[in-house]
């Protein structure tokens, strides 16, 4: 599969296989700044964070899965909501840490995996779910970090300044929708990076969940095409206000 950086100016194509690949792609990608929060996402053209297996590994592909890794290797911790490591299944980064977002602390049917060499297990939580995310990770070698709340929710600056407090900087949310649009509602989001497979279905599953939130500008600061119509944004997000 080749991919083809188009903008801001047109680049030599990437063979996924060739030598400087990932090189390549981690340059393109380094974020700017080390205090960094991205949102990276895959959906269907027209919206949907699912494809036909009801997961997202229906819509993703072999550039998809290169630029998910250059990624995650480029930030300190990767942060997900609980429903996600139940129905998408993860495996903990070797470079990142993985931190897993639960307002009841109930990890019941997840499914991480945590071998070999891997980073830090973390689970962010209010006090009052704390006992019972300990009960349900079934890690020993988890850590489970107190954030703030209010009645049970946790908002999305208090998140972030837990995992900062953490000595981890550089942040890469992969959803679900629920996390990506309270992430993006508390105006903590830098960037998007947005894979569009190359796919209509009903969007049952919107890449930012249901909910209406105020609208944020966005300017383009990269843009590639792969040789089988996927399409890869990097899409810089406006201050909020």
């Amino acid at each position: 599969m080749i991919l083809t950086p188009v903008f801001p100016e047109a680049q030599t194509a990437i063979a996924l296989d060739g030598a400087d690949a990932r090189d390549r792609l981690t340059e393109l990608y380094r974020p700017p700044a080390e205090d960094w929060l991205r949102l990276n996402l895959v959906g269907s053209v027209s919206g949907s964070a699912t494809g036909s297996d009801g997961t997202s590994e229906t819509l993703t592909n072999p550039a998809d899965r290169l630029l998910l890794g250059v990624i995650r290797m480029l930030a300190d911790v990767v942060l997900v909501g609980a429903q996600s490591v139940r129905a998408e299944g993860y495996f903990v980064p070797r470079r990142a840490a993985l931190a897993i977002v639960t307002s009841s602390g109930d990890l019941t049917g997840h499914r991480i995996t945590s071998t070999g060499q891997r980073g830090p297990l973390l689970v962010l939580c209010p006090a009052s779910a704390e006992k019972r995310a300990r009960e349900t990770i079934g890690d020993e070698n988890a850590k489970v970090i107190v954030v703030a709340d209010e009645a049970g929710s946790l908002a999305a600056a208090d998140i972030v300044a837990a995992l900062r407090d953490a000595g981890l900087r550089s942040i890469v949310s992969e959803g679900g929708p629920h996390l990506a649009a309270r992430l993006l509602h508390g105006g903590v989001v830098d960037e998007l990076c947005l894979s569009t497979s190359p796919v209509l279905n009903g969007a049952n599953i919107p890449l930012f969940g249901s909910s209406e939130f105020a609208g944020r500008a966005l300017t383009l600061r990269s843009l590639m095409v792969d040789s089988a119509s996927g399409v890869y944004a990097r899409w810089a997000i406006a201050a909020a206000g």
